[in-house]
């Protein structure tokens, strides 16, 4: 048996530097965040469109959603996955057909309507008016 008891297993504060698991994993789905809004901007130059200011709901969702309920965390963390799987070979596509001279500004514009579909998606997952009393503390 190779159980661990549970008085052997430290507590993140016994760990000094050491952040919970909760944390680094927030950490990694905001990293994750701030990567798709990159390439969503990309994917806005090679349309054509200008890149927008991110809103304040934007900045905020991986902040939000750590604090909402594990079902929404779990479905955001999937879709923020799902989104990634979807922009990574889009825009490795977009940039080979930029490579070779041709005009992206079509296909670009179909996967820049897809990933604001995807975020929208993802943004109503945030509790409503959490965002709200997040911006306001």
């Amino acid at each position: 048996m190779n159980a661990v008891p549970p008085n052997m297993i430290p507590h993140g504060d016994s760990l000094v530097g050491t952040p919970h698991f909760a944390e680094a994993l927030y950490g990694a789905t905001a990293a994750q965040w701030a990567a798709l809004q990159d390439a969503a901007a990309v994917v806005a130059h090679l349309a054509g469109i200008e890149p927008e200011q991110p809103t304040p709901e934007i900045i905020a969702f991986p902040e939000t959603i750590r604090h909402a309920g594990a079902w929404r965390r779990q479905l955001a963390e999937k879709g923020i996955d799902d989104l990634a799987a979807i922009l990574e070979p889009g825009i490795t596509a977009l940039l080979a057909v930029n490579a070779r001279g041709a005009d992206t500004t079509a296909p670009a514009q179909a996967l820049w309507h897809e990933f604001l579909a995807a975020r929208t998606a993802l943004l109503s997952l945030a509790p409503h008016g959490m965002i709200q009393r997040k911006r306001m503390s």
